[in-house]
């Protein structure tokens, strides 16, 4: 399958699925909201310190997105290699900027930012992204 045919299904939805391995080497699956960056070919994704698939990155960056059509029938799975921002600490620290920035490419205007920032600083949130490097699936 076309590598921009299967890269381009991503421009479609902001609605995935993320695996990342387990310890025993089996897949955690989170469903997750995605921004898409088409010319970096690179998803970011809002996620939680603590949580497995944030504790799965942390020991192996391995990881893959999976999208598919509205009707299912066409898909595609991204593999890549993860990176995260530190932890959201505080109002205006390099992390919650860019969850602003995130917020924003997801196509959202916040009422109160400084309300956004202390939720972010709250959850103990951070940025992951997943630069994609090989793409597999099918685009009917």
């Amino acid at each position: 399958m076309d590598a921009d045919a299967l890269a381009n299904l991503f421009t479609t939805t902001s609605h995935g699925v993320l695996a990342t391995l387990k310890r025993d080497g089996r897949p955690q699956l989170s469903n997750i909201l995605f921004a898409w960056d088409p010319e970096e070919r690179e998803a970011a994704i809002s996620v939680t310190d603590g949580r497995a698939k944030t504790r799965n990155l942390r020991r192996d960056p391995r990881a893959s997105l999976h999208v598919q059509s509205a009707d299912g029938w066409s898909y595609a799975v991204g593999e890549g290699t993860a990176v995260m921002t530190e932890v959201a600490r505080e109002p205006h620290d390099a992390a919650t900027a860019a969850l602003v920035d995130l917020y924003r490419r997801m196509g959202g205007e916040h009422p109160d930012w400084a309300e956004f920032r202390q939720a972010m600083i709250d959850d103990e949130r951070l940025v992951l992204t997943v630069r994609i490097e090989r793409f597999y699936g099918m685009v009917r």
